[in-house]
Formats: structure tokens, sequence, C-alpha cells
């Protein structure tokens, strides 16, 4: 064989070798590709069903009657404009208390001082000041249960201020969560009346958010009150004013315990 013969079969060999390595990458490409696909639709699937799923938790939360918490207070309660005062006067610690009704960290104050904050009213040694802020308005599906179920609150403590602890207790015990479905105003009706408020009145109170502009201008106003003006303003619920001073919930461990001791 001559030399420009094994030349020729020299390039010929090469020129299919090259021809199939490019098919057999164009293959891993293509493979690639749909492998990548894939991955996407899967990843895709997950997420929309991690949203679906999570829909369907907050969905279930709220589905029917709010479940009555009873805390059975023997303690007067009575409603100034926004605040609602509960405690004898002659107690021996006051504070105010600022919450919202969606927020997850009052909800997890309310499983922690709940019970203790109940014992001391009880017992005329504590007064409280409470303050429903409707901060989180535009954090459920629909938007508005921080305001709604804040309203809701001030209508049943006006028609029986008495049922304001079962109320306000109830609404913690199997809290909507952030991003969810909140409850809405049947269901805060319907909740009131399972507790025992009596007549029409709040429930058209609760219709109509005839608090409405009261509780959103006292959180227009938060920053004045006593104990943010020294403590660098209002930085959110929930929020604690002992003594005209702000507490340190997050570093002050012993602080309920504190409020007793002077």
């Amino acid at each position: 064989m001559g030399g420009a013969e094994r030349n020729a079969r020299k390039r010929k060999q090469d020129a299919a070798a090259a021809a199939k390595a490019m098919a057999s990458a164009r293959k891993s490409d293509r493979t690639k590709m749909w492998v990548g696909v894939g991955v996407v639709v899967i990843i895709a699937a997950a997420i929309f069903g991690g949203i679906y799923f999570t829909a369907q938790t907050d969905n279930t939360v709220t589905a029917g009657a709010i479940p009555k918490v009873q805390v059975n207070p023997t303690y007067p309660v009575t409603r100034d404009n926004a605040i609602v005062v509960a405690g004898k006067d002659t107690a021996k610690a006051t504070v105010d208390l600022y919450a919202d009704f969606l927020c997850p960290g009052c909800g997890g104050f309310e499983k922690q001082f709940g019970t203790q904050i109940q014992d001391k009213l009880n017992s005329g040694e504590l007064k409280v000041r409470y303050h429903m802020l409707p901060m989180l308005v535009k954090l459920s599906r629909p938007e508005g249960y921080s305001l709604d179920s804040a309203n809701a609150a001030l209508a049943v403590a006006k028609a029986a201020p008495e049922k304001f602890p079962d109320f306000f207790a109830s609404l913690y015990g199997k809290q909507p969560k952030e991003n969810g479905a909140g409850y809405t105003k049947e269901q805060l009706i319907q909740l009131a009346r399972d507790l025992g408020v009596p007549g029409e009145d709040f429930a058209n109170d609760i219709r109509n958010g005839a608090n409405n502009q009261a509780l959103q201008d006292s959180f227009a106003n938060v920053d004045n009150d006593p104990g943010f003006k020294d403590a660098g303003g209002f930085t959110g619920t929930p929020a604690v004013v002992a003594d005209g001073k702000k507490v340190d919930l997050q570093n002050t461990p012993t602080w309920f315990e504190d409020l007793f001791k002077k």
C-alpha cells in the first residue's frame, strides 16, 4: 500500500471517528437537555406542590367554627376607646400589652404567658391595658384579617366586656397563619355568639368595621405611647410596657416575675 493510500485511509478513519464523536456529543447534549428539563419540571412541581400544600394547610386552620377558649375571668373589664382595660385599679402592677391577632410572635407570647397573666388578673395583682394593633393587614389572603379581628375584639368589649378575655384567648388558640386565610367576619361573629355575647349590635359593628378608624388612629400614634419614646419608638408586636418603660422581652426572661417583686 502506497503512502498516498495510507494517508487517504488515515484521513477517512479520522473523519469517521470525528463524526462518531460529534454524534455522541449531540446525543449527550440532548440527554442533558431532557434531563435538565425533567429536573426543572420536577422542581417546579415540588414548588407548586409546596405552595398548594401550604395554602391548603392555611385554609384548613381557618375552616369551620373558631374553637372556644374560656379563661373564666373574675376581674373587671372595661373599654376605653381603642384600649381594653382588664383588672382591678388596686393591682400591684400595670402593663400595656400591644398585640396583633395575626402576629406569630403574639401567638407565642400568649402560649407562654397567657395563663400566668390570667392568674395574676384573677388574683387582683395585675392590671392589663390591651392594645390591639392592625399591623399585619396585608399579610392575610384576602387582606384585612388583622384589622377585622381587632375590630371584632373591640366590638365584643363594648357589648359584653366580661367576654373579651375569652374572645382574645380564642383568637390565639387556633391562630391563622401569615399569608394564609384569616377568619371571616361571620366566623368572628359566630365565635362571639358561642361565647355568649348577646344582641346584634356587636355583629353589626363587626360587619361594618365600626372600630376601624379608632384602631388605625391608635396604630398611627403608637410611637407616642408611654414607654416607646425613650426606647427608640415602637418596633413591633408583641410589646409590653411596664412602669412607663418598654420591656426587653427577648433578653429579660424573668420580666413577668419581676413585676411583683417591687
